[in-house]
């Protein structure tokens, strides 16, 4: 069964991947795409206090917000507590896809092979994560995986960018997660919003052409 969160990510087609040394740059950037007209939002583990600020985050009703590279069950469930919608790890973990599913959220685990794409699904995710993306094959590699796996949603993150989104949907993506290429810490530091702001517009137009 097609968890209910998977035609909302669809309809977005990218996924930020908010990943930053600070918090207080986590946020930033959140604000600053959300002006840009994105509304989902994936904060990683990485983030100093990540579940605080999915915590504020998931409080916006407007918004849908999950955690990235989720490590364990514990953090799941922290992350889950704090709101998360959907929970994504780069790896394939059954641990962190029974939290989500007890939780009611999406799980979304990584792959790069069949067999590691057959075990994601099989460990209960509903979105396998094509992880890393570009260094796998890109698109290629994606439009093989779909001959094999018709069926299942898959997500490339890694190497994604506004030029090579539109490539990754055409060969069957469902939805992109998109990370320094979007969310850009630099940027984020000297407080160039325009800068920020434009790359979002740039991926939102390429991928709505």
């Amino acid at each position: 069964m097609t968890h209910p969160l998977i035609p909302r990510l669809r309809a977005a087609r990218v996924i930020p991947v908010v990943r930053t040394t600070r918090a207080d740059l986590a946020a930033r950037a959140v604000e600053w795409l959300r002006g840009a007209g994105i509304t989902v939002f994936e904060i990683t583990m990485t983030v100093p206090d990540a579940p605080a600020l999915i915590r504020g985050l998931a409080d916006d009703p407007a918004l849908l917000v999950g955690a990235g590279t989720v490590p364990d069950r514990a953090a799941a469930e922290a992350c889950l507590e704090a709101g998360a919608r959907f929970l994504v790890a780069p790896w394939v973990d059954p641990a962190i896809a029974a939290a989500a599913r007890a939780g009611g959220a999406c799980a979304m685990l990584g792959a790069m092979t069949p067999t590691e794409v057959r075990a994601a699904l099989a460990a209960g995710a509903d979105v396998v994560k094509l992880f890393p993306a570009a260094s796998a094959g890109g698109p290629a590699h994606l439009r093989a995986l779909r001959a094999v796996f018709p069926d299942t949603a898959f997500c490339p993150t890694g190497g994604v960018d506004a030029r090579n989104a539109p490539d990754y949907l055409a060969a069957g993506a469902a939805f992109v997660g998109i990370g320094g290429r979007l969310v850009d810490e630099a940027l984020l530091e000297r407080g160039d919003r325009a800068a920020v702001e434009a790359a979002a517009r740039d991926v939102l137009g390429l991928m709505q052409a």
